[in-house]
């Protein structure tokens, strides 16, 4: 499939195309420069990967919800990653990574730092391997998410604001301990091992016209478009952020990694205030377009998906829906794949949900 990227990247450069973002600005498909120099992960690298989460995953349900699709318009398929163990795709490529450590690499054991989803990958994906893991935590994190972290062997220290400053202090950690740090997004085998679910999605159902993706660092959404754009050029991949944390759509959009001072969301599974280097490099080249919703269109989404698919979603989880509901008019009557990924939702978020938002 290589052959078919390098074609696809040689026309992007001829013709120059470009994406609409919003009604007053364009992004060119071609990245201005380069943001990272280490190795990109391939589509060989994905089917690698799928024969280790094999080993230990089943592929998750892909739903044709009637009730669903009647209201938006499209044959919607809901991916339903959150019914993973962990509640997650990130366990996919939690459990590629460790299987691509040595041994000698998994008995120094692993650190990250993690909102939650990310860290529950890497706990469960070192018990699976034998290596402990220590997992960096905001102050205020998301307590059904590090109790989950906390029974699957870790240790949680929480430290900080949010997701940026336990990277900072869980990567010194590492550094200390001489622990492998294991980076959220810049790692080529976590976004292998997450792709798979994008190759699930293919081989049920090969026709698939586009796929929608929540993004907090992006592993997700680099996930789709390594493996959608290399099996189906045509696939349209589009990912999806809060107005509250738009920094992967402010770095798409600029070309540049972004940083920003504050964020403001309550889906903490998006909450990202920097850009990071593989997934901005991945994502300028391939992705068709990243979208921003509202912290209101998120709980009406979720809310949207309980009613109509019985599906429970965090606010990260119920993003992709967020985003086809947007682009709803223009996929009217296309086959749409929303990824619902993230079912860690506490009640008290449920009920402040169903008080402020009702489903469309």
């Amino acid at each position: 499939m290589a052959p078919i990227l390098e074609r696809v990247a040689a026309a992007m450069l001829i013709w120059a195309r470009f994406v609409i973002v919003d009604k007053s600005t364009v992004a060119p498909r071609i990245a201005k420069k380069r943001v990272w120099d280490g190795p990109l992960p391939t589509l060989a690298d994905v089917y690698r990967a799928r024969s280790v989460v094999r080993q230990h995953l089943e592929p998750t349900p892909l739903l044709r919800p009637e009730a669903l699709s009647e209201r938006m318009g499209c044959d919607i398929l809901v991916k339903c990653e959150n019914l993973q163990p962990t509640g997650a795709f990130k366990i996919r490529g939690g459990l590629y990574y460790m299987s691509q450590l040595g041994e000698a690499e998994r008995a120094r054991g692993v650190v990250g730092a993690s909102t939650g989803n990310h860290g529950q990958s890497i706990a469960y994906a070192a018990r699976v391997y034998g290596s402990k893991a220590t997992i960096f935590v905001p102050e205020a994190a998301n307590e059904l998410k590090v109790a989950a972290i906390r029974r699957l062997g870790a240790e949680v220290i929480h430290f900080g604001l949010d997701f940026d400053d336990c990277l900072r202090e869980s990567r010194a950690y590492a550094d200390r301990c001489g622990a492998v740090f294991v980076h959220s997004a810049n790692e080529p085998n976590l976004v292998a091992g997450v792709a798979t679910y994008t190759l699930e999605i293919l081989e049920e159902e090969p026709d698939v016209d586009a796929v929608f993706v929540a993004i907090g660092g992006g592993s997700g959404l680099c996930g789709a478009c390594v493996a959608g754009k290399s099996i189906k050029p045509d696939l349209k991949v589009i990912g999806v952020q809060s107005t509250g944390a738009p920094t992967v759509y402010e770095a798409w959009k600029s070309r540049s990694l972004v940083r920003l001072d504050s964020i403001n969301t309550f889906a903490e599974g998006i909450a990202t205030r920097e850009a990071f280097a593989m997934p901005s490099q991945m994502l300028w080249d391939t992705v068709d377009e990243i979208m921003l919703v509202t912290d209101a269109d998120l709980k009406r989404a979720m809310l949207t998906l309980l009613e109509t698919t019985r599906l429970l979603a965090e606010g990260a989880g119920a993003a992709g829906l967020a985003g086809a509901y947007e682009r709803r008019e223009a996929f009217a009557g296309k086959k749409v794949a929303v990824i619902v990924s993230g079912g860690n939702l506490t009640l008290d978020v449920l009920s402040q949900a169903l008080i402020e938002e009702r489903a469309w």
